[in-house]
Formats: structure tokens, C-alpha cells, sequence
């Protein structure tokens, strides 16, 4: 029977077989850098966007991995290459590359420590955005607020994240679909777990938080990207929670659904014109990142979403 295959540390392997020890820093300390990517077709989504992310962030922890990007890249094509076989042609899937320092001396004793680095794919969980292209995304402003950039800077793309887990279980307490959006400590929007955030204002155009706030999201660059393609200026400003409630859309921009509607907020409906659906600018923009991707983004959501 075919199964999936992970590299590990230089080594193609079943993914079954994919481990990390229980004494690793990576599970002992959280320190893990992590990039999520996912496919088109079967190809690798920016994988050089991805890549450089990742290489950055491990500059910012000073952890030499042993691996050129052109090495890991392609590692990482391989292990799509194999997979993809595996699933139905007009499936993608989501690709993770994740490294650790290697052990954890307080737990293991002395000796050398060797950078984990690993790679493995999964089915994209279409079953958790598939209506939301359509229906739109509940957002709400969680008390817990962001890491601190004195903690860690925000273009570390790391797993530790508990403030992540702990935002999402208070705003799902109200309301249990909802998605947690984060402030710093002076009010500022910052992101969504997981998810960079663009409101979009009939007078000024598409509105981010500052660069410095938010982790760099590729598929915030994307959308730069067609912004400036359908002629819709994009800039980046501090903003509010009052300025979240008066723009006309919001979305939600990530790697697995690429783009998502925000129709309410704290439980009101977003937007002026239509209020609680989704707007105008987002369709123009989904449409415009369906012609890149080269599929119909919602049409596969729809056609997987109750894979087993």
C-alpha cells in the first residue's frame, strides 16, 4: 500500500516514521520555526516567499540548519511530487517545514545537539473554510493581546504560541465560530491567529496594520500584489478597533484559504452598502487570485471539503 513520504534530517522516510524526541527544544521550549505552505496543481505555492521567511527567521535565532534554500526547496518538491501521486489530481495539499535546535541538554544530558529539520504534507482542511468564502468569517477582539516585539520580533514565524490558543478559547466562549483578533499593548490591530487582517475604506482603499507590527504574511504580499494589479491603493497605517467598525470589508488573508471575508465583528455585521456579507473588493480580489492560482479557489474547497 502507497503512503506519504517526510523528510527528516536529510532522509526521505514514511511520514509514519516522522518523529521528534520528547527531550527536543522544540517540544520541551516551543522553539520551533515553522512554514506553512500549500500547493496549486500540485506546485508549491511561493515556495522561495516561504523559504526566505524561513531562513530569516532563523537568522534571528542564529541556528545554521545545514541546508542551502535550494537544498530544502528542493527536498520539499520531492516530497510533494511523491505525494501528490497519492491524491485525486484536483486535490492540493498543505506543506509544513518546520526545524528545531535538536535536544534539549537540561533533559537529555551532554553532549552534541543537531538541528531537527523536517518536512511532511497533509490534506488541506477544506471542511473548515469551504463556506466561508461565500458565507464570510465572525471575528472578535480577544483581551489577550499580542507577544510583545521586546519578547521576540515579529518577523520570527515561531510555534510558540499560547496566546494564540488562549485568544481563541475566550472569544469562543461568546461565540464558538468565531476567530480572535489580537491588539498590542496600545490598542493596535495587529492580526488574526494565523492570519494577517485588510480593512478596505471607500476613501482611502486597502488598509493594513504597520509592517513592524505584524508578521510578514505571503499572502499579504499577494494581495498587495492584485491590489496593485486592479488599480486599489494598499498602504499600511496604525489601526483601531474604531477603525476596524467603520470600513466598508475586512478579510482575512492567509496560506491554506488565501482570502476570506469578515462579515462580523463583536457580533456586528460588517460594512455600509451590504452589511454582514461579503463586499464588492473581495470578490474582485478572490477572482483576480483564482487567475494566479490557476483554479477556481472556492469550487475545490466545495469539491473536498468532506474528505475522510
Amino acid at each position: 500500500m502507497q503512503e506519504r513520504i517526510a523528510f527528516l534530517n536529510g532522509t526521505f522516510l514514511p511520514e509514519r516514521e516522522l518523529a521528534v524526541s520528547v527531550v527536543d527544544a522544540g517540544f520541551v521550549l516551543g522553539v520551533t520555526i515553522a512554514e506553512q505552505l500549500r500547493t496549486f496543481r500540485g506546485t508549491i505555492f511561493r515556495a522561495e516567499d516561504h523559504l526566505s521567511r524561513l531562513y530569516h527567521s532563523l537568522e534571528i535565532i542564529g541556528l545554521d540548519i545545514g541546508y542551502t534554500t535550494e537544498q530544502l526547496k528542493s527536498a520539499a518538491e520531492y516530497v510533494v511530487a511523491a505525494n501528490h501521486k497519492l491524491m485525486h489530481p484536483a486535490d492540493d495539499m498543505g506543506v509544513s517545514i518546520f526545524v528545531t535546535p535538536g535536544r534539549y541538554a537540561a533533559y537529555s544530558g551532554p553532549g552534541p545537539s543537531v538541528p531537527i529539520v523536517a518536512i511532511h504534507t497533509y490534506p488541506l482542511p477544506f471542511y473548515l473554510w469551504a463556506d466561508k468564502y461565500t458565507s464570510g468569517e465572525s471575528v472578535a477582539v480577544a483581551s489577550v493581546r499580542q507577544v510583545p516585539v521586546e519578547c521576540w520580533p515579529r518577523q520570527l514565524k515561531c510555534r510558540s504560541r499560547m496566546h494564540y490558543y488562549l485568544a481563541e478559547k475566550e472569544v469562543r466562549r461568546v461565540d464558538p465560530s468565531a476567530r480572535p483578533i489580537l491588539l498590542d499593548a496600545d490598542g493596535g490591530v495587529t492580526e488574526a491567529p494565523t492570519a494577517n487582517i485588510v480593512a478596505y475604506h471607500r476613501e482611502e482603499g486597502l488598509v493594513a496594520p504597520p509592517e513592524e507590527r505584524t508578521l510578514p504574511g505571503i499572502s499579504l504580499k499577494v494581495v498587495k500584489e492584485l491590489a496593485s494589479q486592479l488599480g486599489i491603493p494598499f498602504f499600511h497605517r496604525f489601526l483601531t478597533v474604531s477603525d476596524l467598525e467603520r470600513c466598508d470589508e475586512i478579510f482575512l488573508t492567509s496560506t491554506p484559504f488565501c482570502l476570506l471575508p469578515v462579515v462580523r465583528l463583536n457580533g456586528t455585521p460588517v460594512g455600509q452598502t451590504a452589511p454582514g456579507k461579503p463586499g464588492p473588493v473581495y470578490r474582485r480580489l478572490l477572482a483576480a487570485w483564482n487567475e494566479i492560482a490557476g483554479i477556481d479557489l472556492v469550487a475545490q474547497a466545495q469539491r473536498f471539503r468532506h474528505r475522510v
